[in-house]
């Protein structure tokens, strides 16, 4: 069995962690998810961003490029719960513009970044989970995590429109993008037998891939 890697991208909320699961479940595959609980700084950053950005997108970009040199020693195949690039490309950026993280430590955060991405191999397919800010919000507000309740909705736009560019000049690998607003695959097993047919044939040559 070839070895493949696939990353699964999007906003907060859209469902990363679950459909990691469900296709890890599915295709019999390793899952890595993403570092949230155990993030030291997490609660305090959502409480205040200036103050903490740096220290959480260093833990974020740590635990990634952890999980990156992990999962190249799994002899599986592995699914990644969101990619090493959203950290930097996404987040990371966004606390930047909106005057969250110094320049200072933007500058040194770049640097870190960009030359450990370097020596990563990039995944096999990212899949990019698209959703609008009220599909988000309505999803945060299910799972119930308390320190993500009081996100704004011109946060998550402004993530968003971050995703849309990153996903326009992404070209490591290929990608993958499901309407996650009209593509419910936990609720409806159908939804999630289209997303995993779409996965399989991506990886397995066609150059164009969309849902119907």
């Amino acid at each position: 069995m070839k070895k493949w890697f696939i990353a699964i991208a999007g906003n907060i909320g859209v469902g990363k962690s679950t459909l990691t699961e469900m296709l890890s479940q599915r295709l019999g595959w390793e899952p890595f998810f993403e570092a949230v609980a155990d993030n030291p700084y997490l609660a305090d950053f959502y409480q205040d961003m200036r103050r903490w950005s740096f220290h959480s997108q260093v833990f974020f970009l740590s635990r990634r490029l952890r999980h990156h040199y992990q999962l190249l020693q799994r002899p599986e195949p592995v699914v990644q719960d969101r990619t090493v690039y959203e950290d930097a490309e996404i987040f990371a950026r966004n606390l930047y513009q909106q005057g969250l993280m110094s320049e200072r430590d933007y500058a040194s955060y770049r640097e870190l970044y960009e030359v450990l991405s370097l020596l990563l191999p990039p995944p096999d397919l990212v899949v990019y989970l698209r959703a609008s800010v009220p599909t988000l919000l309505t999803r945060i507000a299910h799972r119930g995590r308390s320190f993500e309740q009081d996100i704004s909705p011109d946060y998550l736009a402004q993530l968003n429109a971050l995703y849309e560019e990153w996903i326009a000049h992404f070209n490591l690998c290929p990608i993958l993008t499901v309407p996650s607003d009209s593509l419910d695959f936990v609720a409806n097993s159908h939804h999630l037998d289209l997303i995993l047919g779409k996965v399989l044939e991506k990886l397995h040559g066609r150059e164009e891939v969309v849902f119907p």
